[in-house]
Formats: C-alpha cells, structure tokens, sequence
C-alpha cells in the first residue's frame, strides 16, 4: 500500500462519528484539548508499538496473542488476550441495547426507548429483554454466514460517512445564515455543563473517552508487511492520521457548537450518552430550517428527517459490526491460543467456518448479563451511562497488556525487526511508561469517579466487574491448561 490508501485505512478504523457528540455533550468545547492531547500522547506512540509488534511477529493467526506470548510469557499472552475478547463482549452487552436507539429513531424521528414500558415492565427492562433476543438472532445469522448481510449492512458505513458531510455543510449554511453568531459561546471552554465533569476529575476521568476515540488502531498493525517503503511509509501514515483524525474531531465538536446551545437543546431529562448522537442530529435540522427562515413546524419536521437518517445509518453500521464482532474476536481467541485450552467442542468449525457452540455460549454470557444489568438499573440515563463507561473502560484496559510487554519485546534477541522505530531502550521504556500511566490513569479516574464525586458505588461497581470477571475466569482457564499440560 501506499500513503494515501494506509492514512485512509488508519482514519476508517479510527475515526468514529459519534465520538463527537459524546465528546460535546460531556466537556464541550473543551473535549478538543484532550482528544489532541490523546493523539499525540497515546495514539502516535502507541500506533508505532503496534506497527513494529506486527512487522516483527508474523505468520497465521498471529496477532495479540502472540506478542505477548513473544514479548513476555504464554500466561500473561492468555489473560491479556482474554481481556482483549472480553472488551468484545461487553461491547456487545452495551450495543445490543444501545441498538435499539437508532432502530427507534429511524420511524419516529426521536428516541422512543424510554417510552417502552409494557406488561409491568419499565423502559429500561423491556430494553434489555429486546437486547437478549438481538443477541440471539445475530447469533443464529452469523452461524449460518453473514456475506448476504454484510454487504447490506456496508451501506451503513456509507451513510454514517455522509453524516460528516452533512455536519459540515449545514453547519456551515447555519453559521452564514445566523452572520457567524455561534449557538454555544466559545467562552469558558474547559467548563463542562454536567457536574460530574466539571472538578479536577471528573475532567481527567474524561480521558478515557478521548483514549476510546483513537481506539482500533492495533488492528492496523500487521499491515506494515503490506506497506510500500514501511520505514519511512509507515510513521508518515500514522502521524499525518493522527494530525487528520484530530482536525477531524475538533473541527466536528466546534461544528456542534454551531447548532447546539447546551442549556437549550442538550440539558433534557431523557438525553443521555446512549441517544445523544440523535438529539443534536435533529436539533441540527431543527436549527436548519430555522436559520433558513421556516415555520417552526417545518424546521421540526426537518429535524425529524435529519434524526431518521443518522437513526438509519447507525443502526445498519451497528448491525453490520455486531455480525462481525459477533464471531471473529471469539475465533481469533480460540484459534491463535492453543488449542487445549478449550472443550474440544468449542474448536469445532462448522460448514460455514464459524465456532458455533463457542458462539452460542458467548451468546448465553452477554444475555446473562444484559438481564442482570436491565433488571438492576430502573433509570434508562443511568443504564445507558453505565453501558458507555463499561465499554469505554473494557475496551481500552487492554492496551495495558501491549503497552508493557513492548519494551520487554525490544530486549528480545533473534526477531527480525524490518520495521524500527523505537531504537533507544531507554527512550523506549520512558515513552512506555508514559503512555501507561496515561491509560491506567485515565481509567482508574472513570472508574472511582462516582464514589469520589459521592454519587455511591453502583456504577464503580459495574465498571470493575467485567474487568476483574473476566481476568479471574482467564486465570482459571490457564491454570486448568497448564495442570494438563504440565506449563508454567
């Protein structure tokens, strides 16, 4: 591959729409200080550790699992690779009900989830018994093969891309029209209009979703291989994505404060980090068609149409994820560890190539928790809230694993390392170490937030469960393998 065709793999798998409106609803205009300030202290760095783990460990099925085996031992690679996967599956617990959203909005113009209250059911319960049964039917397709719904499902990706043109275009219409006054006063731009982001850290707890927003680009890191010239193609590609990717962001959370005054369209009840994306998507065509000169109920109609079409392009990007992620974490997990580690029968691939008992019991864990979730949280903000930090802290744990096992890889003799980038150890260890901190950091600030802002430990709680969950069954899982096997 050349520049271009890598800087736009990086920005596909990096650059995720929603982040911007999670980001301005959270901090405002603030968020653009910390997610430039997350490309250059996590993103660069740690995309060049995963450039040269995937340049210098090659072959079949390698990939986490491997590095770590390479880097540091098998039993640290297992757990780290658990954890890994693991993330998945509470992606999965929080967007089989976040799914629903979109799914809503689409034909009703709005979030219709709170108002599902039925057979003595409330919103939040009747949400969660929809999730299970989204659960099962992903599970069912994928088992039998997903080609047909992939390619469907790929227009999702279209239209998601488009909204970042509609975002641009009308804001800048809205801009014009209303003689350059912005909606959101670019005053005061490190206050954030919700409490619990407001102190020293709720702001650095804020962290973790600036880290999230950059997340995925380890997948791109067995590419270099495939990249043209990689010594100097590769540290091009990533630091002219990271300079892309975050003049993306800022340029979209300003853009929201074009439309969206805080006070007026963002501080209902009923909006929380599970619709926002659909609440400012129709206030921008609310705003539109105000700024143009409609009736006020035309510029709600327009608003309407403008949330239908976001509500459309999330749900079949989700859905075309969720048949993804649904079976290829699960596969890369059972396939690139060794094989004893599992029941025989969970290694099994069916005609069409997929572990289907593997699969029907992931699907059987992310229900269980789902019910346990829905039935524990009666107030569909608070659910939705809890869902985005579980996913948040979930899916950014694991690059702890990678991060300290990349000095440890640097000491190791006879790897053929075509692709260099960190030559000093000392340099090495120090940007390590940083980088470390920065995750960890961030995470142990999202995680005790709540008790620390006095709003109790419920939410601590969930946060910590998955992680310490999953690592203790991991550890189970080697100590059974190696008392088989007679491993260390």
């Amino acid at each position: 591959m050349k520049l271009g065709a890598l800087v736009m793999m990086i920005f596909t798998s990096v650059f995720g729409f929603a982040n911007g409106p999670v980001a301005y609803y959270l901090m405002g205009y603030g968020s653009i200080v910390f997610y430039v300030a997350a490309a250059i202290l996590f993103f660069i760095p740690f995309a060049l550790m995963m450039a040269e783990f995937g340049s210098s460990i090659k072959g079949e099925n390698t990939g986490m699992y491997k590095w770590l085996e390479v880097s540091v031992g098998p039993r640290f690679a297992f757990i780290g690779t658990f954890m890994w996967f693991a993330s998945y599956v509470v992606w999965m617990v929080s967007t089989s009900s976040k799914v629903w959203i979109p799914f809503t909005t689409t034909f009703a113009g709005s979030d219709q989830t709170q108002k599902l209250a039925i057979f003595g059911l409330n919103s939040t319960q009747v949400v969660g018994l929809l999730a299970c049964l989204w659960m099962v039917i992903v599970t069912l397709v994928s088992i039998k093969g997903v080609k047909g719904i992939v390619k469907v499902t790929s227009l999702g990706g279209l239209a998601v891309t488009s909204l970042n043109v509609v975002l641009i275009v009308i804001s800048g219409i809205i801009l014009v029209a209303n003689k350059g006054q912005l909606a959101q006063p670019f005053t005061n731009i490190m206050h954030s209009h919700i409490p619990s982001y407001q102190g020293g850290t709720g702001m650095l707890s804020f962290a973790v979703f600036a880290i999230f927003a950059f997340g995925g680009i380890e997948a791109v890191g067995g590419m270099v291989d495939k990249t043209r010239n990689p010594e100097k193609t590769f540290p091009k590609a990533v630091v002219f994505s990271a300079l892309v990717i975050s003049i993306g962001y800022a340029l979209a959370i300003f853009l929201w404060g074009v439309s969206a005054n805080w006070n007026d369209a963002l501080s209902g009840d009923t909006t929380n980090l599970g619709n926002i994306t659909y609440v400012m998507m129709n206030n921008l065509g609310y705003t539109f068609g105000d700024a143009i000169g409609m009736s006020h109920s035309a510029a709600m109609s327009i608003g309407n149409w403008f949330a239908r079409y976001a509500g459309l392009g999330m749900f079949l990007s989700y859905s075309g994820a969720f048949f993804t992620l649904t079976y290829s974490p699960l596969k890369t997990l059972i396939m690139g560890t060794p094989k004893e580690m599992w029941p025989k029968k969970f290694t099994v691939l069916n005609d069409n190539g997929m572990p289907s008992v593997a699969m029907w019991t992931q699907c059987a864990l992310v229900v269980g928790i789902i019910l346990i979730a829905s039935f524990a949280t009666p107030d569909p903000s608070a659910f939705y809230n809890i869902l985005t930090l579980m996913a948040n802290v979930s899916m950014t744990l694991p690059y702890l694993f990678l991060i300290y096992a990349f000095p440890k890889f640097k000491k190791k003799d006879g790897l053929d390392r075509p692709f260099e980038v960190y030559k000093n150890q000392s340099m090495t260890v120090l940007i390590a170490v940083v980088i470390f901190v920065l995750v960890l950091g961030a995470n142990i600030f999202t995680i005790f937030q709540p008790i620390i802002e006095g709003a109790g430990v419920r939410d601590t709680l969930w946060m910590i469960a998955g992680p310490v969950g999953f690592s203790a069954l991991a550890i189970i899982l080697y100590q059974i393998y190696a008392n088989k096997t007679n491993k260390a």
